[in-house]
């Protein structure tokens, strides 16, 4: 009886011992797996450029949408307004040389069919012509002529900073250059008759958008007039900004 008494701890003790030293082991034999675990992955140099061109694929995504979008917000107005200075190289009468010619512009479109719009334009000229020698001692007398003209414009690019029109106007124009001979009528010193003469414009033009509704324009072109009887052919630009309003 003694002896079974004594047996008991002793064999409580041994399996403790031997769960101490289980769940020991297990923790050094977890610990490899939880360390191998937290280790980040390796990608291959494949992989990370699928990754660079699959970012680069999202940014011009996104920007080619920002873009249609400020295309569409520029370009659907209905009407614009532009406005500036000119130069011309006008010829004043059949035997004078070319004079340069200095003046304003304005003229308001309509972009009643989509990229195709009716533009009616007004223009005023200014300049000093020389006559050479002649009894009536007026050499360098001033002229003007101003323009009323109407026809169909027509955008053809639109892009997000640029755009590029097309027009070709006509109608008529009126000269004054009777008015700084002193009374004198023009035609004795050569140059046209005061009055009203047919007038045509052909011109390409080029903007710069500083916004969706205001731009800057430079448009090169071509006038033809018809004083005195002749045709003239006139070469120049205009120069000015553009304001469109009017969202369709």
């Amino acid at each position: 009886m003694f002896r079974s008494n004594r047996f008991y701890p002793v064999l409580a003790i041994t399996i403790f011992s031997l769960a101490v030293l289980q769940t020991r082991a297990q923790q050094t034999t977890s610990q490899p797996q939880s360390t191998e675990q937290t280790q980040p992955t390796q990608t291959s140099p494949q992989e990370r450029a699928q990754v660079l061109r699959q970012a680069q694929e999202r940014v011009k995504a996104r920007r080619k949408l920002r873009d249609q979008q400020t295309i569409q917000d520029t370009y659907t107005h209905k009407y614009e307004a532009y406005f500036g200075g000119n130069y011309l190289r006008f010829h004043p009468g059949d035997h004078l040389q070319r004079i340069n010619e200095k003046g304003w512009h304005a003229g308001i479109t309509d972009y009643a069919f989509g990229k195709i719009g009716i533009t009616v334009d007004g223009r005023g000229y200014y300049g000093t012509t020389y006559t050479g020698p002649n009894p009536y001692g007026v050499y360098q007398p001033s002229i003007s002529q101003y323009t009323f003209m109407g026809g169909p414009t027509v955008r053809f690019f639109e892009g997000v900073h640029w755009a590029w029109t097309g027009h070709v106007l006509a109608g008529v124009g009126h000269g004054n250059f009777g008015t700084g001979t002193g009374g004198l009528p023009p035609e004795l010193i050569g140059l046209y008759s005061d009055g009203n003469a047919f007038n045509l414009t052909a011109g390409a033009s080029v903007d710069y958008n500083l916004s969706p509704t205001l731009a800057v324009r430079l448009t090169p072109s071509y006038l033809m007039s018809r004083y005195g009887g002749s045709t003239q052919n006139n070469l120049g630009f205009t120069a000015g900004v553009v304001w469109r309003w009017g969202r369709q």
